[in-house]
């Protein structure tokens, strides 16, 4: 199988002013904030590991100029940081376009072993937290009334059961519900959310929490045999955060061939 072709950027964000969250590292959230850049975006990116999120801020900033790139620490289970995080980008950039809520925590762990600290942990951050930023944008949008567009990080094991997943998959199928409804209440003054599904974007950090064998056992499910890159995943948060998409709302893309 032929190794996918990074396409170029054609400015769909040109003058666009975008958060980010957990968008420090090699991940969907790296990628993301590298593609809005390359489309013309001005971004603030927030991850609640601080070290790795300067060392994102200073290389993109080498690379696109400094005066493109924001970084706030922020964790999404903390709601001051979230709304730190939010003024950040208002103060910075004179206003929100976009917001792009990638922050999640996974874990295996069988039912009948899961703790509720495990099960509440999860849902926190990759579920409630999400709605905390979905909040904030929000509020965000339909004080400036300039319109939006929010797009969610879900995932295919909100559709589709996976052992060991049950906290996982609640919480990214609970996702897919927020977006829904915040889709119907949004469109009152001009936002639109919807969401991503990927299976599995390929990172260090994925391989060094995920088992050889898991790993193996999801790439061979894959229509392409074989993973997608971060970049793949970002192209359609690109599209779903574009003018392209303009009349899309409440939809949840899959960007794999997991679904059932």
């Amino acid at each position: 199988m032929n190794e996918p072709r990074h396409v170029p950027g054609h400015r769909l964000l040109d003058g666009r002013s975008a958060v980010i969250t957990a968008a420090a590292g090699a991940g969907i959230g790296g990628a993301t904030a590298r593609r809005f850049l390359e489309e013309g975006a001005r971004i603030v990116i927030g991850d609640s590991h601080a070290r790795r999120l300067k060392e994102t801020e200073q290389a993109l900033a080498a690379e696109f100029g400094a005066g493109r790139v924001t970084a706030l620490p922020c964790d999404v289970t903390d709601e001051d940081q979230v709304g730190a995080l939010f003024a950040c980008a208002e103060q910075t950039h004179g206003g929100l376009d976009i917001v792009v809520n990638n922050a999640g925590l996974g874990g295996t762990a069988a039912l009948v072993d899961m703790t509720d600290a495990q099960w509440g942990k999860v849902l926190d951050v990759t579920l409630t937290g999400t709605f905390r930023c979905t909040r904030a944008a929000l509020r965000s949008f339909k004080a400036s009334g300039r319109g939006g567009a929010v797009v969610n990080n879900a995932s295919v094991v909100g559709w589709r059961a996976q052992t060991g997943q049950a906290h996982y998959a609640a919480a990214k199928a609970g996702v897919m519900a927020l977006t829904r409804c915040a889709a119907l209440e949004a469109a009152e003054f001009g936002v639109r959310v919807n969401a991503v599904a990927p299976s599995l974007a390929m990172h260090p950090h994925l391989v060094k929490v995920t088992s050889e064998e898991l790993l193996g056992e999801l790439t061979a499910r894959e229509a392409f045999g074989r993973h997608a890159e971060p970049w793949e995943v970002a192209n359609v948060i690109v599209f779903l955060a574009s003018g392209y998409s303009s009349y899309m709302t409440g939809e949840t893309v899959s960007v794999s061939s997991q679904r059932a």
